[in-house]
């Protein structure tokens, strides 16, 4: 991962105060602070800083997604049968860049992202470089055969600290995930509390 990338990361952490991948490197385990020379002064946020801040944290997490796309995510949510806050996070642990990193086959939502885009990864046998895309229940992720010596894919299969969700299925030896089901809130592991309820509060303002 670039130097830029990585400070870019670390920033959304200060930012939204607190480790949201749960990475030993976080400098929000060293600095609690937000982002700027002086760092953020944190008060008691009001409701509208609490659903903000609960927007940031998921936007961020999923590799600092774009306000415009995030708000069509929400749409999307809201448009679905259920509970909206529970639509947003399936969908949102739908997109391809998400299951390559639950796969443990990149150390990071981030590289996720960038393998994507450079055609290193199969979706029912077909490149797809769109990090976005809309897994389905029962899609087959595959690295590409020649991408698999890569740093960052040894990178990540060599990292214990990251367990694979039950609703992916992963077959570390032929680098090959099965998207069993649309998680719900309680099955992702995240590494810090979400709070999409709040989310969906903040766009239903």
């Amino acid at each position: 991962m670039s130097g830029k990338r990585l400070s870019s990361k670390h920033k959304i952490d200060r930012r939204v105060g607190a480790n949201l991948w749960g990475r030993a490197k976080s400098p929000y385990n060293m600095r609690q602070s937000g982002p700027g020379m002086h760092g953020q002064r944190r008060g008691k946020l009001s409701d509208f800083g609490l659903q903000l801040m609960a927007k940031q944290k998921l936007k961020g997490y999923y590799g600092n997604i774009g306000e415009k796309q995030f708000r069509r995510y929400f749409k999307e949510a809201d448009r679905l049968r259920g509970d909206t806050g529970q639509n947003l996070v399936g969908l949102l642990e739908r997109r391809l860049d998400a299951v390559v990193y639950r796969a443990n086959f990149v150390p990071t939502v981030f590289a996720a992202r960038q393998f994507i885009n450079h055609k290193h990864v199969f979706v029912n046998g077909k490149i797809v470089n769109i990090p976005s895309y809309q897994v389905q229940e029962g899609d087959v992720i595959e690295v590409k055969e020649a991408s698999r010596q890569l740093p960052m894919v040894l990178q990540a299969t060599q990292q214990p600290e990251r367990e694979v969700p039950e609703y992916v299925d992963v077959d570390t030896k032929a680098f090959k995930a099965t998207f069993i089901r649309t998680p719900k809130l309680e099955d992702i592991p995240y590494p810090v509390q979400m709070e999409p309820n709040l989310v969906v509060e903040f766009y239903s303002r």
